[in-house]
């Protein structure tokens, strides 16, 4: 069990693995192909710009299964402990799914944006609530404007989300948790050498992340079997 003090600020950032405990597959673990596709040949500007219909085809794809997923005790314990610590707790992920929500999460930054929200790629309308399929018949969808109505997601070659914010509290956290992330992707991967010796730095997860070493504490367990011991919860989320 980890302690907390009143004093502590606890920086949580979730990867992929906690989305696999629910049934959302990684795609890198099967060598980073959908339909014989590289996911960066449907996941990035270039592809949007070539073939909007088969990146939407992907999205919707993901949309379906995430639809399908459960939170799993790993969502509900972190939704639990935000309940508890409040502006203390810092959740950050890089699913673009909505499992922390559904599990009664109400303050996620997700960096990589988020998959059931659209926005347009031409003006600045606000990205919007859009849990729509978008597969062959149907079109792209379009904006008011004209312009392709795209999935709001952070592609490969583009600045992730929050940055300025994530950056901030980065500094401040007593406690760094990593959860089910590899250790390869940036600029998720440098946050633990950010906070370096000033927080104390955790790792959860049945593999050994690539950046394994930066972490004093390792805890290679499905995060769905040890977050809800981790921390001193007590009851349950809304």
């Amino acid at each position: 069990m980890l302690e907390l003090s009143q004093s502590d600020r606890v920086f949580v950032l979730t990867g992929a693995g906690i989305s696999a405990e629910s049934g959302i597959p990684t795609f890198r673990g099967v060598g980073g192909l959908w339909r014989n596709y590289r996911i960066e040949e449907v996941a990035s500007p270039n592809a949007w710009h070539r073939d909007p219909a088969l990146v939407w085809e992907f999205y919707s794809m993901r949309r379906r299964v995430a639809a399908e997923a459960n939170p799993n005790p790993a969502h509900l314990a972190l939704a639990t402990l935000e309940r508890q610590l409040g502006n203390r707790l810092f959740l950050c992920t890089q699913n673009v799914d909505n499992l922390h929500e559904r599990a009664g999460s109400r303050r996620v930054a997700h960096m990589h944006g988020e998959l059931f929200k659209s926005r347009c790629d031409t003006c600045q309308r606000p990205p919007f609530s859009d849990h729509l399929l978008y597969q062959p018949p149907t079109p792209v969808p379009r904006c008011q404007c004209g312009g392709r109505v795209r999935p709001h997601i952070c592609w490969f070659g583009e600045v992730p989300f929050e940055m300025d914010t994530i950056f901030q509290v980065l500094q401040h956290c007593t406690i760094f948790v990593a959860i089910g992330t590899s250790g390869v992707v940036e600029p998720a991967a440098s946050f633990v050498a950010l906070v370096g010796q000033k927080a104390r730095t955790i790792y959860v997860g049945p593999e050994e992340p690539a950046n394994r070493s930066a972490f004093a504490e390792r805890y290679l367990e499905k995060a769905g079997e040890i977050l809800p011991h981790l921390f001193p919860l007590e009851g349950k989320p809304d």
